[in-house]
């Protein structure tokens, strides 16, 4: 089925010189996810978020989408951003599994593709059923005690209340089905092989997916690194986007 995401300018313009293109995690609001390190940026990207169906601005799901849906529209989204600039994509967690699946393409916008706190495959199946499952009968306030343990690395909670309480606050308004929906696609997704470029960056303190096999450990984080060190996430983007596009060679 065709998805119609809602899409946000996080930082820059048009007239920045690059595009990046970034994905929420499921259960969160891209900008809430996004926004701090959108700003560590700086001028030389302009930085596009986008909702999952019914999180943040995203309109409710009203039928089942699957990842490459979601990857469908934002290849044809941003081939229209991108006016001659390179471009690039990060996504986190389910923004992550978008990674991959757009990674898989041999066409399309991104010139290079960062996966955060994702897999080709995350988690098992029967776990996204029982949690969509949950969700529909008991709503998103449901999982909010458990995403503050999987979410966020040993005392960030308390260290950062506010953008902690935010992002938790944000999952406890999502809608149901659409977060069900959400899980029920990630039931199903694996990625294929990559194509183009592309680098996986996974917390310190990621309890939902192993470090093991990342590119870029990030130092002192959870499962939500944009959020947790926005200023290390953006300093480590734009070396690992400087190396992807301009890989060192040797003699």
């Amino acid at each position: 089925m065709a998805v119609e995401l809602s899409l946000t300018r996080l930082a820059g313009s048009e007239d920045s010189g690059q595009l990046l293109v970034v994905g929420p995690s499921l259960g969160t609001s891209v900008s809430l996810l996004w926004r701090n390190c959108a700003k560590a940026l700086g001028d030389e990207f302009e930085v596009i978020g986008w909702d999952l169906p019914g999180h943040g601005n995203g309109r409710p799901a009203t039928e089942p989408f699957s990842v490459p849906d979601i990857a469908d529209e934002l290849t044809e989204r941003a081939a229209a951003l991108v006016n001659g600039r390179p471009s690039a994509y990060a996504g986190v967690s389910f923004g992550g599994a978008v990674g991959f699946e757009l990674a898989a393409r041999d066409a399309g916008p991104f010139e290079a593709v960062v996966c955060i706190g994702a897999a080709r495959r995350i988690g098992v199946p029967e776990m996204w059923r029982e949690r969509a499952e949950l969700v529909r009968r008991a709503g998103t306030p449901v999982m909010v005690e458990g995403s503050a343990q999987r979410w966020f690395a040993p005392g960030f909670v308390a260290r950062a209340p506010e953008v902690a309480g935010g992002l938790l606050r944000a999952l406890a308004e999502v809608g149901k089905e659409s977060y069900a929906l959400a899980c029920e696609a990630l039931a199903v997704f694996e990625a294929g092989a990559a194509v183009r470029p592309v680098r996986v960056l996974v917390g310190e303190h990621d309890v939902v997916v192993s470090a093991d096999g990342a590119d870029v450990v990030l130092a002192g984080c959870g499962h939500l690194p944009p959020a947790e060190d926005p200023v290390a996430v953006a300093r480590t983007l734009i070396e690992v986007l400087e190396e992807m596009r301009c890989p060192t060679t040797t003699a």
